[in-house]
């Protein structure tokens, strides 16, 4: 049964393989049940309730691209949106938590829309692809500098606005010690290196407690737990009369839609092309039910109490394995399920453990700027704009903006206006508007 619905035999593939390879991309994306609740906790958020709605969202929306897409594609909140959601529309544009799951939930229903329309996809092909890795490489650098924020590398500095952190304080060493240990791992080739790294950063700390370190993690008072916080569930809906009272909801709403298109871009192109789901012109196997998938899930992440939920790039980790099918999806979705009984774990978790998670998975993100095209001027200025702006005025949106407008006066400069998409040209009109006339 399993071989007839998920075609395994026509993959070249095996039920024992697509498990193996599904419990892989869990391990090497498992990071998220400790970063996101310790990242939307900032926000007033339950971290139990987060932990919860991660889990939940992650489980629910991997299964059902497992099933509806067969893809080895798994999902949770999303690496940079949550950033978004915390330090953009929360702190920055002042929405409460409630109204930015309200948020997330309506640019869930619009991506719901546009997914089953086929817009979404129209869309995502006319954005220039060297723009896309820009994006995805600028979010990687803001996760990162939050990163370094966060455990006290790097601070505020009032003659350079930023420098380097006391390297004597406790947290800072332990942070420090993470970073090296989750490289380490990274770099022998170890499946769930970054997993792996913030569990080993987090004994380290707890050992270091014991022996009367300040500051470091507590000892978890349990391991398994059946008292869960429902408390987010549905908390969008207290929200949802911030979208006409608050005066930038709308521009909340586009940069959520906007940041996702990108990342859930990416990441299919990524893992579809290694895992050979691909067609004869190139195109993706079943895009359209994979873009479906992806929007449910957002929708039942901001239900569920979580910032957006979009494809992870992790799942080349089981692809690597040998993943080739929805299969391998349902088995990490499974996973996701089973993990909310671990709840308890999350007491060691502090920001000195979840920062090396943070960076590393930045440098992973980065990675992506190898693909611009650095020699030719228009692709080099709107990649840097982009990513110097995301990290400097602190904003994903704000980088984005401002990339896509470089690129449009770079290609009217070197005379290439007619090679401009009409999409491309509604989209800058809009971040017009978002960076000269709407309430910062």
């Amino acid at each position: 049964m399993l071989d007839k619905f998920f075609k395994l035999s026509e993959k070249g593939t095996t039920v024992k393989t697509e498990i193996l390879a599904g419990v892989t991309t869990f391990l090497a994306m498992a990071y998220i049940l400790a970063v996101n609740p310790a990242m939307l906790g900032e926000t007033g958020m339950s971290v139990q309730g987060v932990f919860l709605a991660t889990a939940i969202a992650s489980a629910v929306a991997t299964i059902i691209m497992g099933l509806v897409a067969n893809y080895p594609v798994a999902l949770s909140a999303g690496m940079g949106v949550n950033a978004l959601f915390t330090y953009t529309i929360c702190f920055g544009m002042g929405l409460s938590y409630k109204g930015a799951l309200a948020c997330v939930f309506v640019s869930g229903i619009i991506f719901l829309v546009i997914s089953i329309t086929g817009i979404r996809t129209m869309i995502i092909n006319a954005i220039p692809a060297q723009l896309k890795l820009a994006i995805g490489a600028g979010i990687g650098f803001f996760i990162a500098f939050i990163g370094l924020k966060n455990a006290g590398i790097i601070v505020a500095n009032e003659s350079t606005f930023v420098g380097l952190g006391n390297l004597q304080e406790p947290t800072v060493i332990l942070a420090v010690v993470g970073i090296l240990i989750t490289l380490l791992f990274l770099t022998k080739n170890v499946s769930g290196a970054v997993f792996y790294g913030l569990v080993v950063t987090a004994v380290v700390g707890i050992f270091a407690g014991v022996c009367g370190v300040e500051g470091m993690p507590e000892i978890p008072t349990g391991v398994i737990s059946f008292d869960f916080d429902f408390s987010l569930v549905g908390a969008f809906a207290s929200g949802l009369g911030e979208l006409t009272s608050h005066p930038q909801c709308y521009v909340a709403i586009f940069s959520l839609l906007f940041v996702d298109f990108f990342d859930t871009a990416g990441t299919l192109v990524a893992v579809c092309n290694r895992a050979n789901l691909v067609d004869e012109t190139g195109n993706l196997e079943n895009v359209d039910r994979a873009l479906l998938a992806d929007s449910i899930g957002t929708v039942i992440g901001s239900i569920a109490g979580t910032s957006t939920v979009t494809s992870f790039v992790e799942s080349t980790s089981g692809v690597e394995v040998g993943g080739r099918t929805g299969l391998t999806a349902v088995t990490t979705g499974v996973c996701f399920l089973l993990s909310v009984f671990f709840s308890p774990l999350l007491s060691c978790v502090t920001s000195a453990v979840t920062a090396p998670a943070l960076i590393i998975v930045g440098i992973l993100m980065a990675q992506q700027l190898k693909g611009i095209e650095w020699d030719n001027l228009v692709y080099a200025a709107s990649g840097f704009m982009t990513v110097i702006f995301m990290i400097l005025a602190y904003s994903i949106s704000n980088g984005i903006a401002i990339g896509f407008i470089t690129y449009t006066v770079s290609m009217i400069g070197v005379g290439k206006i007619k090679e401009i998409k009409p999409i491309v040209w509604i989209l800058d009109i809009c971040f017009v508007i978002f960076l000269v006339f709407l309430p910062k």
